[in-house]
């Protein structure tokens, strides 16, 4: 059994004594500094499979340790302690690439959790990225670094701002960094922060105990017990109410919540993920989002950049959902339909791309995607008109797009009108008409159900 190796480093004889003490109980072998110089002569003597820090130190600072190790042993966790309510100091060693924080006076179960999950990252062999690429799609130079930036941001513990517009694939993204990271074997938690009524949401967060108010029957665990020793995505995070942001950037930095009802705090140990759609820069400009919060919840940003940027990874993404929406039976996309997907907006990002390449599969009557197929503005297909004018039995008189509603309303009648008059002229034959349509039966039974035909 191989035991790890810890380099604590403090010049307060007695803190290094608890650290040693606490450490030892946990089967760690531990060595000492108490300034940087000594530190980085033990960095060069020894291995180690984790650096505990203090930010203040007679010859330097902790943010030295943590830029020293950055730069000559990549992979090595570095801890900070600092002095309690020196957020500012603990947010500036995250950026910098520590992997946690812990503050004074040490809560003994909080270091402990930490160390495990810092011994977790040093155990874990270094990725070559194929995990993310296998989820996270595309060849695009953009595509690559956010990638690496992922690879990177799942070895810490620190915040991280998912920024880009909807449909992106920011969910996706805040999975992954979960998954390659040392909190994979724990909940991954997400919660739409819009879609939580505001008077239900501080019960939501934190919990609530029996009794504390009408309706509460039993106790409950909130969000962030749910998500202990895992990760808490906060989708939409711009959506909260003021009030309830006070109340969430307590529960981040103190890492404990008190539930409704409750005199006493429950500790958490959750990693925060955000992400929203919403300009978050302009929403502290304007008051409508804490400034306190925004810095607490952004230690790193990660920029998930629109598929409109990214245009050469649309043929690789395109068939890729077109081979899983066609459960088994995936149709090739014609050159034509692909130049003409590179050319469009895509103002609904990878989401939209999703929708159209179903809406395709849907409509193809032939081996092979083609430009019509697609539904796109300017590409309606020749024909469909003629087939579908129906006034007494269709929903469209026609299948030109005006702009009067959006694309996605638009295509969603005109998939529609095409289902009902194939299963017209199969006499509610659903065999028959998945026939007709060119896709599987269970395709079929699948989009039925999505737009509540009978």
């Amino acid at each position: 059994m191989i035991i790890p190796q810890v380099l604590i480093i403090d010049d307060e004889a007695d803190i290094r004594a608890l650290l040693e003490l606490t450490l030892g109980r946990m089967n760690i072998e531990t060595r000492s500094a108490g300034d940087v110089a000594s530190a980085f002569a033990l960095l060069e003597e020894y291995r180690f499979d984790l650096c505990l820090t203090d930010m203040r130190l007679p010859d330097g600072d902790g943010l030295a340790i943590v830029r020293h190790i950055e730069e000559h042993y990549r992979g090595l966790p570095v801890a900070v302690i600092t002095a309690h309510g020196s957020m500012e100091t603990a947010i500036a060693a995250l950026k910098g690439g520590a992997f946690d924080f812990v503050c004074k006076p040490l809560n003994i179960n909080e270091l402990r959790a930490l160390v495990r999950s810092a011994l977790n990252v040093s155990k874990q062999a270094p990725s070559d990225g194929a995990s993310a690429a296998a989820k996270l799609l595309g060849d695009s130079h953009a595509m690559r670094e956010v990638r690496a930036l992922i690879e990177r941001l799942a070895r810490g513990q620190a915040p991280v701002y998912i920024s880009g517009e909807s449909g992106t694939g920011k969910e996706l993204a805040a999975r992954l960094i979960h998954d390659l990271g040392p909190r994979a074997g724990g909940p991954f938690v997400a919660v739409n922060c819009g879609a939580i009524p505001e008077q239900l949401m501080e019960s939501e967060f934190f919990g609530h105990k029996k009794g504390s108010f009408t309706g509460a029957f039993s106790d409950k665990d909130g969000l962030f017990k749910t998500a202990s020793g895992g990760t808490l995505f906060l989708d939409e995070v711009g959506d909260l109410p003021v009030p309830m942001q006070v109340k969430l950037l307590r529960a981040i930095q103190e890492k404990a919540v008190r539930p409704v009802g409750s005199q006493q705090e429950v500790a958490v140990d959750v990693r925060i993920l955000s992400a929203t759609h919403k300009n978050l820069h302009e929403l502290v400009r304007t008051g409508a989002f804490r400034q306190d919060l925004y810095y607490r919840l952004n230690v790193i940003e990660l920029v998930i950049p629109p598929l409109r940027e990214r245009a050469e990874d649309i043929p690789t993404l395109a068939a890729h959902l077109a081979a899983k929406l066609s459960m088994g039976r995936p149709l090739p996309l014609t050159p034509a339909a692909l130049a003409t997907l590179k050319r469009y907006p895509f103002p609904g990002n990878v989401r939209e791309l999703e929708n159209i390449m179903e809406r395709a599969l849907t409509l193809c009557e032939s081996g092979e995607i083609d430009v019509a197929d697609l539904r796109l503005p300017g590409h309606d297909a020749p024909g469909l008109t003629d087939r579908l004018a129906q006034p007494e039995t269709s929903p469209l008189e026609t299948t030109d797009y005006t702009g009067e509603r959006s694309l996605d309303e638009h295509l969603a009648q005109v998939e529609r009108a095409a289902i009902e008059k194939a299963l017209r002229d199969t006499n509610q034959n659903k065999t028959a008409a998945a026939r007709e349509l060119g896709i599987t039966f269970r395709a079929l039974r699948y989009k039925l159900e999505k737009l509540g035909i009978e």
